[in-house]
């Protein structure tokens, strides 16, 4: 997956680079982010999209830039 996505303090050298989570449920994305975010930096907390998904970012204690989506029109015409 590719982003044009910069943070706010717009391209530094070493933060060109997000690594991208796909969960299958909101449960599994909110355990995600919770784990992943201890003591590190929320950026946007989950938040439903107008398309449809679920997303969030954060930075990993250790530098890393998360993103996690979950597309919650798939998993209803799924069931």
């Amino acid at each position: 997956m590719g982003t044009d996505m910069v943070g706010r303090n717009g391209l530094v050298k070493g933060n060109a680079v997000s690594l991208s989570l796909e969960c299958t449920s909101e449960k599994e994305m909110e355990e995600c982010y919770s784990k992943l975010s201890v003591e590190g930096v929320e950026n946007h907390p989950p938040e439903k999209s107008f398309f449809g998904a679920l997303l969030a970012d954060l930075t990993d204690k250790y530098g890393n830039h998360w993103l996690l989506h979950f597309d919650m029109k798939k998993n209803k015409r799924e069931k």
